[in-house]
């Protein structure tokens, strides 16, 4: 094996770890991008503790196909960038599509989630998602209703009877 293949078979296998350690990724078309954009791109990102990457469609292609998933092939044509999520799953598509509202030059093509194939409207939905502290909050304040409800009007019955 010449060195130049060794080399890239160490990049696929590098994509292939990123790939399976990572709870989502989102795939982006980054075309007309100018460099300030992007390193903003990139600050973003990494303020949502995502990783953001430009590689090669080929390499992708093949880490992919090597662990049985097909579906992102017609995705991986053109300038093409990886944003790979270890924790927040939903970072990624947030992160791309307020990218895409405010710059107005990029498109998502496509990620993955819970190692399933889901496509650009489903990324789109993704992004919509409340984070899981606003989810939290919303879920406790459900929760407390009933019992604030039962405090008023047992105070407003203790308020009557005086």
């Amino acid at each position: 094996m010449n060195a130049n293949r060794a080399a890239k078979r160490e990049i696929v296998d590098g994509i292939k770890d990123k790939i399976q350690r990572a709870s989502s990724f989102v795939i982006i078309d980054y075309k007309g991008l100018t460099v300030a954009e992007d390193t903003q791109l990139r600050n973003e990102f990494r303020k949502a503790e995502v990783e953001y990457k430009v590689l090669k469609n080929t390499l992708v292609k093949i880490a992919l196909n090597e662990l049985g998933y097909t579906d992102f092939d017609e995705a991986l044509n053109g300038p093409t960038a990886i944003a790979f999520s270890y924790g927040d799953a939903i970072a990624p598509a947030k992160v791309a599509v307020s990218n895409i509202k405010k710059l107005n030059k990029m498109q998502v093509k496509c990620g993955m989630l819970d190692k399933k194939f889901v496509d650009e409207a489903t990324v789109q939905a993704l992004s919509k998602v409340p984070s899981k502290e606003t989810l939290l909050a919303m879920l406790l304040s459900v929760l407390q209703a009933p019992v604030r409800g039962l405090a008023v009007a047992l105070n407003e019955i203790a308020k009557k009877a005086q």
